[in-house]
């Protein structure tokens, strides 16, 4: 698979968000391991988890348990070419809700947690899963530069963050914050800011939730409508491959930052999402997907609002992810 850098580490250009392995509507475990070797199979090298990546309440760390038993699997040569990228400062009930607690001794004690689950004397990249309201952030951020002094976490990263937030963090963290984790899809645009600021910064960008607009995320209510045609369906129909593979490949081209972390439940998933770093698509092929609204466009011709086209300039930051 074609690489990326992720802190001083390469990685395989698409990651595999795992969150879809022990969230609602979950595989059984055999199954959820089965797509973790096949991601790995397929040339990823990153696997995105967080503590809170569970269904039920009393089972955090769920997600992290899978991938800590697909690893034991591999050989250590294999083992070593994986990097794990893990998640605190939320929660889940168990009653399909998410919080948020970025407080610091939450963070050092759900990294320690982390470290006991993954199996490792240090976790390859710890991120901050979301700003805590009621906590300042410099102090939540402070908590990975403990972590990162302790030798605890090896690398830090930041998600669903702003744009003043990526600054502060770099103020705090120095060299050692090396990602920006936020919602971008051909559907969902609003982190542009924080994109080019990470790719300014030489920190790696991880959408999450990168296939919106062409395939329905876990986080996606009812009401969120997958739209019949987009130009994403037209390219993907002359090449001859899936939307989700030309959306995936797409985002590739926007930056040599980011590395999209696309879900998957099923084997066949992950290996057409891998798909995507070997396909290149031409100058009319992008210019088709970053024309504005080329995203939303149903099969009516209908254009829905959406954030500015990629080559836009940005306006101002955008509001964070709210769920996640």
């Amino acid at each position: 698979m074609r690489q990326r850098t992720l802190g001083g580490r390469s990685v395989g250009a698409i990651g595999l968000g795992a969150m879809p392995l022990s969230v609602e509507g979950r595989p059984d475990p055999e199954a959820a391991l089965t797509t973790l070797h096949a991601a790995i199979d397929a040339g990823v090298t990153l696997l995105d988890t967080a503590d809170s990546y569970h269904w039920h309440a009393g089972e955090a760390g769920h997600n992290e348990r899978l991938i800590a038993r697909a690893l034991a699997a591999r050989s250590p040569v294999e083992r070593a070419n994986v990097l794990v990228a893990t998640k605190g400062g939320r929660g889940r009930p168990g009653d399909g809700s998410w919080t948020v607690d970025g407080r610091p001794e939450h963070l050092r004690r759900a990294a320690e947690e982390s470290l006991r689950r993954l199996g490792v004397t240090a976790i390859d990249l710890y991120q901050l899963h979301k700003p805590d309201p009621r906590v300042p952030w410099a102090e939540s951020v402070g908590a990975l530069r403990e972590l990162l002094d302790a030798g605890k976490i090896r690398a830090a990263g930041i998600s669903n963050v702003d744009e003043q937030q990526i600054l502060t963090a770099r103020e705090i963290l120095g060299p050692a914050l090396v990602s920006v984790q936020n919602r971008f899809s051909p559907a969902d645009r609003g982190s542009l800011p924080q994109l080019r600021l990470a790719e300014r910064l030489g920190l790696a960008f991880l959408p999450w939730s990168p296939l919106g607009g062409l395939a329905r995320s876990v986080l996606d209510g009812p009401a969120d409508g997958v739209p019949a045609r987009t130009a994403f369906h037209r390219v993907a129909e002359a090449r001859g491959v899936s939307p989700q593979q030309v959306g995936l490949a797409w985002l590739l081209a926007l930056s040599p930052t980011v590395v999209p972390i696309p879900g998957a439940r099923r084997p066949a998933s992950i290996r057409d999402s891998a798909g995507a770093a070997g396909l290149v698509l031409d100058a009319n092929e992008l210019a088709d997907l970053n024309s504005p609204f080329a995203d939303l466009a149903d099969a009516s011709g209908t254009a829905y609002p959406a954030a500015p086209a990629y080559l836009a300039a940005p306006a101002s930051p955008a509001a964070s992810a709210s769920r996640r």
